[in-house]
């Protein structure tokens, strides 16, 4: 069963998400890290953030949760609210 971490950061500006949006785009994914894929939510309004990592497997995310721990704190979107782990219920796209 596919797993979700889901991470919830306050204080995060709109100027922030536009400088993680472009640190992704131009890095590589982080070594260590088997998500198989990643969402971020932002409230502008609020300056409040939800990352939502996704892994396939309790390995996987024992080790991408490790891998995400270990990362500076200055490589987040803003200040760490909490870290939940969800199983992946159900999934659709287009």
């Amino acid at each position: 069963m596919a797993l979700a971490r889901v991470v919830s950061f306050e204080a995060v500006s709109k100027e922030r998400i536009d400088e993680v949006k472009r640190e992704m785009a131009e890095g590589e994914r982080p070594e260590g890290m088997p998500a198989t894929e990643f969402i971020l939510l932002h409230d502008p309004e609020s300056d409040q953030s939800l990352a939502i990592v996704f892994f396939e497997t309790e390995d996987d995310y024992k080790q991408g949760d490790e891998t995400l721990n270990a990362m500076p704190t200055g490589d987040t979107p803003g200040r760490r609210v909490s870290v939940t782990k969800y199983e992946v219920a159900h999934r659709m796209a287009d």
